[in-house]
This record gives structure tokens, sequence and C-alpha cells, in this order.
């Protein structure tokens, strides 16, 4: 007998993909839903294709503990009102579909991934877990080939294997590498001088931030290892909070059980919503699959 997948999906991602990859649209009393739309046509879509437990994280509010950790962290601003507001609306509507949702607020939507991955990991009955996402943060949760992650769009999944290949350290050195190179989509920059090529050279052998020697006596082969070394140690506490930042939390209390996220059809609710969407077939394509589980 097969054993259970788990999906966890990055709704934050999804709600952006599907912003500005879908035409726009209105609801009945004239606002804009058309990413909301486009989300939950694709969650509905991973559901008729097999998923059958799954969880979608959320970033309720764009602000986390890490903004008071480091005052150049991401926040909300840049983010169009348009998108903005359907935030909210997606989660109401995922609720209605019947999926769990993990809207966050004082941690983020990567964090309630990282936290679900660990959670099921602890489950024997769980052959594999999928972190939906592309975002290189969650390769620090890859372990092996039961937790990977799955770029849904690019349609490639990345293993223990993968993440190594990609970025040449282990998954758990992620948040050293990033700690490193830096990460541009949550607002901190790295240290100076250290680029993909070098950090990945580096951790591949070294693992941590603790590990990689501070002296100028290196016996590898890296172009400009004294000058690496010499700006490591110039920002030594920068490179620690950065890491701390790229540094996901597994404490959200995310699921009991497993059987906690099994889908077991739409609520009542949801027929009303796609109405008022504009989108009643997919109600009707719920409703049908709801019956065959």
């Amino acid at each position: 007998m097969a054993g259970i997948r788990i999906h966890v999906v990055d709704g934050t991602y999804e709600l952006f993909r599907h912003f500005f990859g879908a035409p726009p649209a209105t609801d009945k009393q004239g606002r804009e839903i058309g990413a909301v739309r486009g989300v939950v046509g694709s969650i509905l879509g991973m559901l008729e294709d097999g998923a059958t437990h799954l969880g979608v994280a959320t970033d309720h509010v764009v602000e986390s503990f890490r903004n008071d950790m480091y005052p150049g962290y991401k926040t909300g601003e840049g983010i169009e009102p348009v998108l903005m507001n359907q935030f909210h609306p997606l989660e109401d509507a995922l609720r209605a579909l019947g999926v769990r949702v993990w809207p966050m607020i004082d941690q983020e939507a990567d964090d309630a991934m990282a936290a679900a991955a660990a959670r099921a990991s602890e489950d024997p009955a769980v052959e594999r877990i999928f972190l939906c996402t592309p975002d290189k943060d969650l390769g620090q949760c890859v372990r092996g080939d039961r937790v990977v992650q799955f770029d849904r769009r690019a349609g490639v999944i990345r293993n223990a294997d993968g993440v190594r290949e990609k970025f040449g350290v282990d998954p758990e050195s992620i948040p050293d590498y990033l700690g490193l190179v830096g990460d541009s989509a949550d607002g901190f920059p790295g240290v100076p001088g250290w680029g993909a090529k070098s950090a990945g050279t580096v951790l591949g052998v070294y693992k941590t931030l603790e590990k990689i020697p501070q002296d100028r006596a290196w016996r590898m082969k890296v172009r400009g290892a004294a000058r690496l070394t010499e700006s490591l140690t110039d920002h030594w506490n920068d490179a620690l909070l950065f890491r701390e930042l790229a540094r996901l939390r597994t404490d959200h209390p995310v699921f009991d059980t497993v059987e906690d996220l099994r889908w077991r059809g739409p609520r009542k609710e949801f027929a009303v919503w796609a109405e008022q969407a504009g989108t009643p077939g997919l109600a009707r394509r719920a409703a049908a699959l709801a019956e065959t589980r």
C-alpha cells in the first residue's frame, strides 16, 4: 500500500504568480479577484490530479519578526494595492474550498511550510512531502527523496542531490549559504565579495560559517580566498544575522495529525463564493471531485 503524499503550497508565491500571469477579473461586487480565482483553480487542479493531503501557507501580513531583527528586511512597500487586497480573500476562498490554510502573522508563509514539513516527517505513514515553491530558502527543509521541493510552474522536483547540484551545498547549509550571498527577495545583501560560486565551493566543504577557517591558509582552490576571508572577518556579525534571517522556524502549530490535511470536499459556502467570483464551474468541479473521495 502506497504511503501518504503531502503537498504544502506557498500561497503567497502562487498569488503573485497568478497576479502577474493571469488576466484580471472582477467579482459581482466589482472587486479585482483574478489572482484569487487563478490560485483556487490551480489548487483544485492539484486535487484533481491526485493530491489528497494539502495545506496552503499565506502571509496574512507581509511583515514578521524578522523586520524587528533587521530594518532592511522586506515589507509590503511596493506591492500594488490591487494585489495586496487579494491576500485575505484568497485565504477565505481556500477555506471555502475545504483546504487547510495557515495565515501567518508573526512568522512567514515559509516558516509554516517548514513547520508542516517537519511535522509531517514525524509520521512514518508519510511517503513523501512536496514543498510547492521555487524559493531557495525552502531548500533547507529538503531531506533525501522524502522531503522535496516542487516547482510546479517549471515541473521540476528537487531532492537533496538536486539542492547540492544547484547550490553546491547540503540542504542544511542553505541558511549559511544565504548568510553569505544574501537574498534580494527578502531584502538582505549578504557579505561583500561573496557570490554563489564561492559560497557554494566553501560551504560545500566546511558546511557552516563557524567552520570556515578564519586565517588565510585555505587549502582550497578558491579564487581570492584571502580577500573573501578578510571580508567575512570584517562582516562576521552581519553574516550571522543574515543566516538567522534565512533560517526557517518550525514551531508553528500547523496540524495535529496528517489526516487534518486530507481534503474531504468543499464547504457549502464554496458554491456561493464561486458564483460571486463568476466561476460557478469551479464549484461544479469541486463537488464532482468530492464524490470520488
